[in-house]
C-alpha cells in the first residue's frame, strides 16, 4: 500500500473548498481509512455462516445479548491502530490543524504543525518545500536544510530539495560550492525542468563565471522538448546574461537567443505570453522590426491590451514611424484616459516630432507639435504628480522651445512644494528664475540650492552647479562673483570646462576687459570644441573689440553658419559688424533677423530706430548706438 500521506493534496484542497465541520470531518475520516489496519477495514464484511450450518444446541447462545455502550471502554483488538497507525493518524491531523493555523495567520503555530507530520514522514516533497521555505524566511537557515536533507534521503529522486538547497546556501549563506553541487545534482535528476538550469545558472552567475553560466544554458538549448514555456524561459535566462545594461551585446549571442525564442514562436504561434515576451526581448535587442509584428498580432488577439499598445507605440517611435506612433497612443489615451504613463509617451512622439520640424526649419509647425508635448506632459503629471523627472523636463520645454517663462516657474515652484529641500529641484528652478531674467530670485535660489545640495552629499554641487550660478551672477551684473564661479567650475570639472571658459571669455569681451585673457579662455573652449557655433561668436566678438571687424565678420559669419538654430545675440553681432564695415544695408538686415527672434530686447530695438533717423535726417552715423 502507498503511504498514507498520499492522500494529503487531496486533503488540503478538498478542506479550503468547504468550510463546514461536516466536511471536515468526513475527509478527516476518509484519510484515516487509509492507515487503518488491513483487518479494522474488513472485520464487519467477513461473511457470517449460515443459520442452518450451526449446530442447534448453540443457536442461541448465538444471538447478541443487548450491551450498554457506554461501559466499553477499550475498542475490539481488530479496529485498535498499531503504532506506525497512531502516529500517521496523528500527522494527518497535525497537517489538517496546521492548515488551520496558517489560514488564521498563525505562521509559527502552522510550522511547528507541518514539522511535526515531516517526522512521520519526510518525504512529503511539497510539504517539506514549504517548510523550508517558511524557516527560511524567518533566517532558520540550518532547520530548514536539515528538512531537505531528510526528504532527500527518503525521495532521493525528486529534483526540489536539491533546488532548494542550491538556492539557500547560494544566496544565504554564499556558499557557492555546496550549491553547485545541488544545483548541478537537480539538472541530473530533472533535465527537462528549466528550473533546475536557472538555479544552476544562477549559482554560478553569483560564483563570477559567466561562461560557465552560458554552457549550462547551451545544456539546456540541447534538450528535446516541445514545451514553448521552457524555451521561453531560457530564452530569458540567456537574455539575462547577453543584455547588459548600459552595454551593446556581442551581434553572435543575440543571434544565439533569437533562436530560441523563434522556437517557442513556431511551438506556440498563438501564445500570447510567447508573443509578448519574444517581442520583449526583440524590443530590448534594438531589433525593433522583429518586434513590431508580434506587438500588432498580440493586439489582434487581445484589442485593449494598453500595456502592448504602449510598446508599440515605443517602437514606432524607435523606427521613426512618429505618425504611427502618435495614432496608436491617442487610441489608449481614449480607452484609458486615466493611464498617466500613455500622455508622458505621447509627449515624447510629439517632442521628437517637434525636433525634427525644427531642423527642417520649419518653425512655427515646431512649436505647435511642442505646445503639444507640453500640455501631454502636464497631464500626466496632473494624473501622476509623483514623476519629479517629469517636472524639470517639461520646464526646460516650457522654457527653452516655447518660451513661456511664467509657466516653467509654476511647474517648478509645484515641484518644489511636492519635493521638499530637494536639491535638485531647487537647482532647476534657479536655472528656471535665471532664465525668466527674475535675477535677484535666481541667486537666492542658487544659494538655497548649494546649502540643500551640501547637507545632501554634495552630488549637484559640480562644475556644472558652478557654471549655471555663475551665468546668473554675471546676469545680475555681479561680474567679479561671476568670474570667481565660472572659475570654481573650471577646477571642479577641467576636462569638461569648455563652456565655462567660453562664458568667462565672452563676459570679458563683451565689456571690453581682461581682452588678452578673454582670448586665452575662448582659445581654450574653441581647441575643445572648433566648430562650435556658440565659441565662434565669441571669437568673433572679441575680435569686434579689438577693432578687427574683418575678421570678426567672417568668424561671426562662420558661427551663424554652424550654429544648430538661429540665434538672436549672434545675429545682433553681425549687423554690428557690418555698420562698422559701413555696410549699412547688411546691419539692418541682421538686425531685423534679430528683433524677430528676441522683441523683448529694447536696446536693438532702439539701434534700429536711432540709425533709421540719423539716415532719413541725412545726419552722420558716426559709432554704432549703445
Amino acid at each position: 500500500m502507498r503511504r498514507a500521506f498520499a492522500n494529503i493534496t487531496l486533503v488540503q484542497m478538498t478542506w479550503r473548498k468547504s468550510r463546514s465541520g461536516l466536511a471536515r470531518w468526513q475527509i478527516l475520516f476518509s484519510c484515516l481509512l487509509l492507515i487503518l489496519p488491513a483487518g479494522a477495514r474488513t472485520a464487519h464484511s467477513s461473511p457470517r455462516p449460515k443459520a442452518e450450518d450451526r449446530p442447534a444446541r448453540v443457536e442461541a447462545a448465538a444471538k447478541p445479548l443487548p450491551q450498554d455502550d457506554s461501559l466499553v471502554l477499550a475498542p475490539a483488538k481488530d479496529l485498535a491502530l498499531q503504532p506506525e497507525g497512531e502516529r500517521k493518524a496523528e500527522a494527518l491531523t497535525q497537517y489538517v490543524e496546521g492548515l488551520n493555523l496558517e489560514e488564521n495567520g498563525e505562521s509559527e503555530k502552522a510550522l511547528e504543525a507541518f514539522e511535526k507530520v515531516l517526522n512521520v514522514d519526510p518525504g512529503q516533497i511539497e510539504l517539506a518545500s514549504r517548510v523550508a521555505f517558511l524557516l527560511t524566511r524567518d533566517g532558520d537557515y540550518p532547520t530548514a536544510i536539515d528538512i531537505l536533507k531528510d526528504a532527500i534521503k527518503a525521495q532521493p529522486k525528486e529534483a526540489a530539495p536539491y533546488l532548494q538547497l542550491a538556492h539557500i546556501y547560494a544566496k544565504y549563506l554564499k556558499k557557492n560550492e555546496q550549491a553547485l553541487k545541488y544545483a548541478t545534482r537537480a539538472v541530473e535528476l530533472a533535465p527537462q525542468n528549466i528550473e533546475a538550469y536557472q538555479r544552476l545558472c544562477e549559482v554560478e552567475l553569483a560564483a563570477g563565471h559567466r561562461q560557465k553560466a552560458m554552457e549550462t544554458l547551451d545544456r539546456a538549448a540541447n534538450v528535446d522538448t516541445k514545451e514553448a514555456a521552457f524555451w521561453i524561459q531560457l530564452g530569458k535566462l540567456y537574455a539575462a546574461i547577453v543584455l547588459p545594461p548600459d552595454k551593446t551585446p556581442p551581434p553572435e549571442e543575440v543571434k544565439l537567443v533569437n533562436a530560441v525564442f523563434k522556437k517557442a514562436l513556431r511551438l506556440a504561434p498563438d501564445d500570447l505570453s510567447v508573443m509578448k515576451d519574444a517581442a520583449d526581448f526583440f524590443a530590448a535587442s534594438q531589433q525593433i522590426q522583429e518586434a513590431i509584428p508580434l506587438y500588432l498580432r498580440v493586439l489582434e488577439l487581445q484589442p485593449n491590451d494598453s500595456n502592448a499598445r504602449e510598446k508599440l507605440a515605443t517602437g514606432f517611435l524607435l523606427t521613426h514611424q512618429r505618425a504611427k506612433a502618435t495614432e496608436m497612443l491617442q487610441e489608449i489615451i481614449k480607452q484609458h484616459p486615466e493611464q498617466y504613463q500613455s500622455y508622458e509617451l505621447l509627449g515624447r512622439v510629439l517632442e521628437e516630432e517637434a525636433k525634427a520640424l525644427d531642423e527642417a526649419k520649419k518653425t512655427q509647425e515646431a512649436k505647435d507639435e511642442y505646445a503639444k508635448a507640453a500640455a501631454n506632459y502636464e497631464q500626466s503629471l496632473l494624473i501622476n504628480p509623483a514623476q519629479i523627472d517629469n517636472y524639470p523636463h517639461l520646464a526646460q520645454l516650457l522654457l527653452v522651445q516655447l518660451h513661456d517663462n511664467e509657466r516653467a516657474i509654476k511647474v517648478m515652484t509645484d515641484a518644489q512644494h511636492r519635493f521638499p529641500n530637494t536639491p535638485q529641484i531647487t537647482y532647476v528652478l534657479a536655472v528656471v528664475l535665471r532664465e525668466a531674467k527674475r535675477t535677484q530670485q535666481a541667486l537666492t535660489m542658487f544659494e538655497e540650492a548649494l546649502h540643500e545640495g551640501e547637507l545632501d552629499g554634495g552630488e549637484i554641487v559640480n562644475g556644472e552647479f558652478y557654471f549655471e550660478y555663475g551665468a546668473a551672477a554675471e546676469q545680475a551684473g555681479l561680474y567679479d562673483k561671476a568670474a570667481e564661479l565660472f572659475k570654481k567650475s573650471i577646477q571642479l570639472d577641467p576636462t569638461n570646462a569648455a563652456e565655462a571658459y567660453n562664458y568667462l571669455g565672452f563676459m570679458w569681451a563683451d565689456h571690453n576687459t581682461h581682452l588678452e585673457e578673454a582670448a586665452d579662455y575662448i582659445n581654450r573652449a574653441l581647441q575643445a570644441d572648433p566648430n562650435n557655433g556658440a565659441y565662434l561668436d565669441s571669437l568673433g566678438w572679441l575680435d569686434y573689440r579689438r577693432g578687427k571687424y574683418e575678421q570678426a565678420l567672417g568668424e561671426l559669419l562662420k558661427a551663424a553658419q554652424n550654429l544648430t538654430r538661429d540665434d538672436a545675440t549672434v545675429f545682433e553681432h553681425i549687423g554690428d559688424t557690418y555698420f562698422q564695415l559701413q555696410q549699412i544695408s547688411q546691419a539692418f538686415t541682421f538686425w531685423q533677423k534679430a528683433i524677430i527672434l528676441d522683441p523683448q530686447n529694447k536696446k536693438l530695438a532702439e539701434k534700429i530706430e536711432s540709425t533709421k533717423t540719423k539716415i532719413s535726417k541725412g545726419e552722420p552715423l558716426g559709432s554704432i548706438p549703445k
